[in-house]
Formats: C-alpha cells, structure tokens, sequence
C-alpha cells in the first residue's frame, strides 16, 4: 500500500535550521556541503553565506529595482510542479551561459518520487504572464533560496536579484532570522551576485572552525588559503596555483 502525501516523511522545520546553520545546502532531496567546487578542471574554494534579516537595510540600488518592477504581480505559494513553470525555465536554459540542470523536476527531485522539503515559489507575472519565478525552502527560522529563473526577454529588468530581494522580504515580513543564498566561490566572480542585497549583514561560514563572521573579502581569502593549505591533497595543491 503506497503513504499518502501527508504520512510522506518531511524534513521538520528546526532540522533544516540546524544543518544551514552549519554550512549544508540542499541539492534535490538532500542536504550537503563541499568545501571545494571544480571549474575548467581547476579547484576553488567554496564559502557559504546567510543573511541576518533583521540587519538587511536596502541601498540606492536595491529601492531603484523594487520601485522599477513593483509593477510586476508577486504572489508566493507552496510550490506545485506545472507545465507552465517547466516552460519558462526551458526558455531560461536556453538563455544561460552555464550549465544547469535540464528540468526543475531535476533540479529539485532528481528522480524521486516527492520532496521532503518545504517548498514555495514567488510568481512574477506581467499581465497575467508569468515572466519568473523563485523557488526557496521554509525552515522555522530560515529561507533557504534554491533556484530563480525568468523570461530572457525580461533580463534588463534583472529579475533574478529582485526575486532574490522579494525572498529576504517576505522572510522579514514572517520575521524569520536568515536568508540563505548559497555560495559564492573564492576568484569566481559568477557567483558575486549573492552579495548584492545588503553585504553588511552577511556572514560567511568559517567551515574550518564551524563559526560564521561578518563577511569581508579578507575573511575569505584568508579561509581560501587555509582550506588548500590543511584540507587539499598534496597532489592537487599545484592545480590552483
């Protein structure tokens, strides 16, 4: 006899808090993290960052892009997969310049049956069209970002950095302690777009010593070096330099 979806086991709330706060991450239905990621055949390292929500104040550039797209509809839901979601993010595949994964069923399922975690979506819709959409999980004191993608004939409007703000918003509005974005990845500056809400309340996870601190590029030069002095295999030391 198969469970219904509400006997489906569920990560709770506080567990997904607890393994964030020591540096995990979801990837489809799981929970891991890394210390380094490859890139054309050369390790980097990696540095996990959250958001303190009650520290978030916006700049300039942040009230320019809320004011310019507050014409777009938002509306957030608990996330259910539709065809009209794996259409837009077809088209935003097609868009990118790096690799990601084929479906947004591969991406958050990877080939299991339900999701444990407790998902939402924001809907930016432009007259009724959706035009985006942000995918994040809810812990009981967290938000976790997991994926944003958006029509590219709207990339001027730099959707996927308003969604990122419209998550860490509707977390404060659930006063909420954390948002967190992921990782960016040391002399890798695709990834510096997840310092663009509010640097000042960032923090980055010092996975050496299991701490966060507040964020500054020196604190992750010096984790970076650390990292392949203590932790990288000898025979690969010479691939990052």
């Amino acid at each position: 006899m198969s469970a219904s979806s509400s006997e489906l086991p569920i990560i709770r709330g506080d567990a997904l808090d607890f393994y964030l706060a020591q540096g995990y991450y979801r990837m489809q239905q799981d929970l891991f993290t890394c210390q380094f990621v490859p890139f054309a055949g050369r390790p980097y390292t990696a540095h996990w960052l959250r958001l303190t929500l009650a520290r978030v104040q916006w700049g300039p550039e942040q009230r320019r892009l809320l004011r310019r797209n507050a014409r777009f509809a938002a509306t957030v839901r608990p996330f259910r997969p539709t065809d009209e979601y794996e259409e837009l993010y077809a088209r935003y595949r097609d868009a990118i310049t790096f690799d990601a994964a084929p479906t947004i069923d591969d991406v958050l399922l990877g080939g299991e049956a339900h999701s444990v975690f407790n998902t939402y979506v924001i809907e930016l819709r432009d007259n009724g069209q959706l035009i985006a959409a942000g995918i994040f999980d809810l812990g009981e004191r967290t938000l976790a970002g997991i994926l944003n993608f958006y029509d590219p004939t709207y990339h001027k409007f730099s959707l996927g950095k308003y969604l990122m703000l419209l998550k860490m918003d509707y977390g404060r509005r659930l006063r909420l302690d954390y948002y967190y974005p992921g990782y960016l990845v040391h002399n890798y500056p695709k990834f510096d777009y997840k310092l663009f809400a509010c640097v000042a309340a960032t923090e980055v996870f010092d996975s050496i010593r299991g701490r966060w601190q507040p964020f500054s590029w020196e604190a992750v030069d010096a984790h970076s070096a650390e990292l392949f002095a203590d932790w990288l295999p000898e025979s690969l030391r010479n691939i990052e330099e």
